[in-house]
Parts: structure tokens; sequence; C-alpha cells
């Protein structure tokens, strides 16, 4: 099953390695929502909807472990 919703642009599932060779499954989700409080732009209900529906889907899930908003990388470069 993969994560979909209407704030999301992108979701994946990765693989995080601890320093002690263990491993667990993070849902990387990809949105063009404002995700740093002090800025002008963030929409805190917005980040708070998807942040929600992703902790959902988490709780169906027995192999993901957390979740992390990721902007897109061309966002990045202001």
């Amino acid at each position: 099953m993969m994560f979909s919703h209407p704030l999301a642009r992108k979701a994946k599932f990765w693989t995080a390695r601890s320093s002690d060779g263990s491993e667990s499954q993070i849902l990387a989700i990809v949105t063009t929502l404002t995700l740093d409080p002090a800025d002008k732009h963030f929409n805190k209900a917005l980040v708070d909807r998807l942040s929600s529906a992703a902790a959902e889907f988490l709780a169906e899930q027995h192999k993901v472990c957390d979740f992390v908003l990721i902007n897109r990388t061309k966002d990045w470069i202001g």
C-alpha cells in the first residue's frame, strides 16, 4: 500500500540504518507546503493535516516506524 494525500506530491519508503546495524523503514513525504514555522507562508493547519494523515497511515503499517516531511529539492534554494 502506498501513501497518497492531496498535500503530498510524492511519498517513498526508505530504509534507515543505525550505527548498530539495525534497520527501520521510514516514510519520506515530499510536499510543497512551507515546513518552517518561522516562515510567513507556514500554514500550521495544513502541515498538521498532512502529518495526521501520515500518522494514520503508519498505524496501519507494521514495517514502517516513522515518517518525515520534506520539501521538493527545487524549493531548497531560495
